[in-house]
């Protein structure tokens, strides 16, 4: 497999950890000091286990999301990568009759590990979001 194709699977690894609430598997993208931040969609900011925790308290609430990560540009330089990729993300939020959904890019910085590569850093930049939560609004 193919660096290129190795860092795919990671952020498709992600999308399904998150749709599926399935935070240890979540963890497993990032390395043990990683850095995360959801802030520019209204959400949380911090290490990879502050954010994994407040995620675990929260999407129990959302009855489905669906991510989808596209146009992935990776920039590898030896063992470190810094990908963009765009995501696309329809979701039932809860109280909502009307569908939400957003989009964005990932930017994150990549390493490689004994087990492959890891992000080291996310920051979502979210573009646009369509009938967003009330926490979001502003």
């Amino acid at each position: 497999m193919s660096d290129h194709d190795e860092i795919a699977a990671l952020l498709y690894r992600y999308a399904r950890a998150v749709d599926s609430k399935d935070w240890q598997l979540y963890r497993s993208v990032f390395t043990d000091d990683a850095h995360i931040d959801y802030s520019s969609a209204g959400a949380a900011a911090g290490s990879r286990d502050e954010v994994a925790d407040w995620l675990a308290a929260g999407f129990g609430a959302i009855p489905w999301t669906m991510h989808y990560i596209t146009n992935i540009e990776a920039d590898i330089d030896g063992d470190t990568a810094a990908v963009r990729a765009m995501f696309y993300n329809p979701m039932q939020l809860p109280g909502m009759a009307e569908q939400s959904c957003c989009g964005g890019y990932y930017h994150h910085d990549l390493v490689r590990t004994p087990d492959g590569w890891r992000s080291r850093s996310l920051r979502e930049d979210n573009v646009w979001f369509v009938n967003p939560p009330a926490a979001t609004v502003g």
